[in-house]
């Protein structure tokens, strides 16, 4: 999982992700590929 400052750009790399909040911190998941995992801050 990556940790990035901004998810912005990480979100535009594939179709499928999706910005999700989870207990204050924000993610990016792709069920179909994981590996675009990231995780702000």
């Amino acid at each position: 999982m990556k940790i990035k400052n901004s998810l912005k750009s990480l979100k535009s790399r594939n179709r499928n992700n999706r910005i999700v909040r989870r207990r204050g911190r924000v993610y990016v998941i792709n069920k179909l590929n994981p590996r675009f995992k990231a995780r702000q801050g």
